[in-house]
């Protein structure tokens, strides 16, 4: 499959800390990349050097073919990128239906706005809610508008920071579903993610980082059953 995103030997040191450490990635066209890890292993920052938020101190970073190591976040976002952070930050007062149309009016003809935006909403589960404020929709309700925000951008490559945090497991599965559809449409997507049966519903590939290194990589049946990753990720000792 063609790489969509490649990271070489990507390091961020802050100070004298190296929080990110010669971290190499590669994420496929269509998959489903899930970066997995204890807290403090990395993962939020190498998420901020992939979007553009952090330079690397070390290393390069490609998207598309492009480097895009020194480009600003919003040159990314127009090679094709879009991210849905762990907070929701949606427009509150607004009707659910306008955040779309906000997020969506510069990349879609205004001709087929109506038409876009019928679709996500039905796509999000969010079908009946279109004329209710944001604000008065439940956490998850929130959290699918958002990735739908992101979505409405039309990226290649959907980047998802712990899009189930704060969810109820049913909430938290209607949320695999969804991002599998995505998938299913030729969308890429790379999440950090802590929730296990999240990553089990949803992961084609997997990547766990450990005190900013790459501790291992795989299929999501090869990572779950991996001991050293119980040990690390769980706390569960193995034997050596």
């Amino acid at each position: 499959m063609t790489t969509l995103l490649e990271l070489q030997g990507v390091s961020r040191r802050f100070g004298g800390f190296l929080a990110v450490r010669e971290v190499d990635l590669a994420v496929a066209a269509g998959e489903i990349h899930c970066l997995i890890g204890p807290n403090g292993a990395g993962k939020s920052t190498l998420f901020k050097l992939v979007v553009g938020r952090y330079e690397p101190s070390a290393g390069r970073i490609h998207f598309r073919g492009h480097d895009v190591t020194r480009d600003a976040p919003h040159s990314r976002v127009q090679r094709g990128m879009s991210i849905k952070m762990q907070a929701p930050s949606v427009f509150r007062a607004l009707p659910v239906r306008q955040n779309l149309h906000i997020a969506m009016q510069h990349h879609v003809p205004p001709a087929e706005l109506a038409r876009e935006e019928e679709r996500l909403l039905e796509l999000l589960g969010l079908a009946s809610e279109g004329a209710r404020p944001a604000g008065e929709l439940s956490h998850g309700q929130q959290q699918w508008l958002e990735i739908g925000m992101a979505v409405a951008l039309k990226p290649t490559l959907l980047l998802l920071d712990e899009p189930t945090a704060g969810l109820s497991p049913e909430e938290t599965f209607r949320t695999g579903e969804l991002v599998q559809r995505l998938a299913a449409g030729g969308m890429t997507v790379l999440a950090v993610e802590h929730d296990m049966s999240f990553v089990k519903q949803i992961a084609t590939r997997v990547t766990v980082l450990h005190l900013g290194q790459v501790f291992a990589r795989g299929t999501v049946e090869e990572i779950v059953a991996d001991p050293r990753v119980a040990e690390i990720y769980l706390g569960v000792p193995h034997a050596a």
